[in-house]
């Protein structure tokens, strides 16, 4: 297994196809939430990713600020082999990204809500009340300078 972090100019259209497809398949189809997951933020995020072999098997996008939110966020989450702490590596590496390539020291993000006690483990404070983005429990959470890595 091993770690890539690309800009979005630096994506091989097959690891384009695969991210999309991924994508695709958790947010849209396995949570059957219909909605425009391919956005003009992929073209400003880090994208990043494990690979075993050629297949991903785990990704996220970090954004620079000003862009989903004031401050640099990472988002889009997801693991095919789950429950063996991927999903918490790679929001680590995107913790590095966004404080190495976009200085931040605040990060943003809105989390499913059953996922807040992992990102709570990494540092994130609940900053919102739950909400429900496109049907889905969402909350706000933020980790601040002191608490990045």
């Amino acid at each position: 297994m091993k770690l890539y972090v690309k800009s979005f100019s630096e994506l091989t259209n097959d690891e384009i196809r695969q991210i999309y497809r991924m994508r695709i398949a958790v947010f849209v189809v396995e949570q059957n939430c219909v909605y425009q997951d391919v956005d003009e933020y992929d073209k400003c995020a880090y994208h990043l990713f494990y690979k075993d072999g050629d297949e991903i098997i785990a990704y996220l996008r970090v954004l620079p600020e000003n862009t989903f939110f004031l401050s640099p966020s990472i988002g889009r989450v997801l693991c095919t082999r789950r429950r063996q702490g991927l999903a918490s590596a790679l929001v680590k590496e995107g913790i590095n990204t966004a404080k190495e390539v976009f200085g931040a020291k605040l990060i943003t993000i809105e989390a499913q809500t059953y996922v807040k006690e992992m990102y709570e483990k990494l540092g994130f404070t609940q900053v919102s009340e739950e909400f429900l983005e496109d049907g889905i429990p969402h909350i706000k959470m933020e980790l601040r300078q002191e608490q990045i890595l």
